[in-house]
This record gives C-alpha cells, structure tokens and sequence, in this order.
C-alpha cells in the first residue's frame, strides 16, 4: 500500500513537473513572438510579464511601457489606472520601478551638484541645448540653498550622432565636469578628449523611462515632473 501512494505521489509531482515545463516553454514561444513584433515597429522588448489587468502582458521596452495582449495580437500604448484603488495610475508606478533602478545603476556616473545642507536630492535628464535646462542650471545656487542636491544624467535631445550628443559628451569628458556644465550651459563651447562617458545608456534609460523632453526631474520615489520648476516651486513639490 505504502509503494502504491509513494508512486501516486511521484506521478503527480512528474505530470506537474511536465506541465509546468510546456507551460514555461509556450510562454517563452509568446514572448519570443511578441519582440519580433515589437521589433517591426521599432520597439525593443526588455521584460515581458504579466500585467496587473487580466489578459494583458506589460512590455518594458526601449521607448517606454506597452502593453499587448497574451497571445500578442494586440497592442495597447496609454496609462492604466486601477478605479477601486483611487485612480492609481500603475503604468506610472511601474515607470517608477525602473527609474530607481535606473539612477541606482548610474549613480557613479552622474555629474553632481551637491547642497551643502542636503534635505533633498533629484536626479535631472539633462541637455545643454535645452533653454530651460539652461535656465535651471542658472539657478543652481538657489536650489542648492534650499537644500536640493541636483544630480545630472544626460539626454541629448537630438540622439545619438547628433551636434547635441557630442556637445553633451564633452562636458561629461572634461576633467572638471561641473565647470564644463556650467559652460556649456552658458553658451561657450567645451572641447575635451574623447571618453567612456555613458552618454548612450543614460539616453536610453531616458527613453525607457518615459523621458520626451528636458528637463525632466525624477524624485528619490521615482516619480517624474516634465519640465522646468523654479527653486521655490520644486521646493513645494519636494515637500509634498
């Protein structure tokens, strides 16, 4: 009797075995399918996986959050908010996620300007070809004095091989960044050897993170505001 619900047991455990496998496989199959098609389209697929809304996968890809259905015949591009919960917007949520992840993994290569009493720290997609960029950098101090450090990533508007993208790399190549910032951001020209700077992955952190334009200003929760805030007003923003 006891062999008998021994080999029961171990049947169950291989049939759960062998479906789980066949599951997995044909999940792989799906999501293999569904970054082709993202491909034709110009999207590179990141991380597939299920989404909070029944039927529907969230895509992280090269330009932002998507969503398609589970056998990838259709593709959703918006925001999802959960009603029962308050208008919680889960696409930003997710969004979220990924730019702390994506300031954690960048944060030795960021140009800082630091407060010398920190209360707060943001991190800025930045371009020196930006008009408000520029008039935030102006206005360095004034943050600074309220106790917002202003930590930099770069995101050249133009792409990459663009006048922009070069212009931006050399700061990031200069011996002494933050002069080499605060230059270009004046309108002089900063000439610097050629480096590693990582230019490129800040641009396409950007990108994936939802960034369209500059300055976008990300907050330690990984929440974002488009656009330029005067100090004052980013100061509110920050305490709320």
């Amino acid at each position: 009797m006891k062999i008998m619900k021994l080999s029961a047991v171990v049947l169950t455990a291989f049939s759960l075995f062998v479906g789980s496998f066949a599951s997995h496989a044909e999940d792989a199959k799906i999501n293999a399918a569904i970054k082709s098609k993202l491909l034709r389209i110009g999207l590179q697929a990141n991380k597939i996986e299920p989404s909070p809304v029944p039927g529907l996968l969230q895509i992280q890809t090269n330009r932002g959050l998507f969503y398609t259905s589970e056998d990838g015949k259709f593709f959703v591009a918006g925001r999802v908010f959960d009603l029962d919960a308050g208008m919680v917007n889960i696409t930003e949520a997710a969004l979220a996620d990924l730019r702390i992840s994506g300031v954690k993994e960048f944060k030795d290569s960021m140009i800082v300007f630091p407060a010398k009493d920190e209360k707060y720290r943001v991190t800025v997609f930045t371009d020196t070809t930006c008009g408000y960029c520029k008039k935030m950098h102006s206005q360095m101090d004034q943050y600074n004095d309220l106790g917002i450090t202003v930590q930099y990533l770069a995101f050249p508007r133009s792409g990459a091989n663009s006048q922009g993208f070069n212009e931006i790399k050399a700061v990031w190549c200069s011996d002494d960044q933050q002069k080499a910032m605060t230059l270009a951001k004046g309108g002089s020209n900063v000439s610097a050897e050629s480096c590693d700077a990582p230019i490129l992955a800040h641009y396409n952190l950007g990108q994936a993170a939802g960034v369209t334009g500059t300055p976008a200003i990300v907050f330690e929760d990984g929440s974002m505001i488009p656009g330029y805030k005067p100090p004052q007003a980013l100061l509110q923003d920050l305490k709320r």
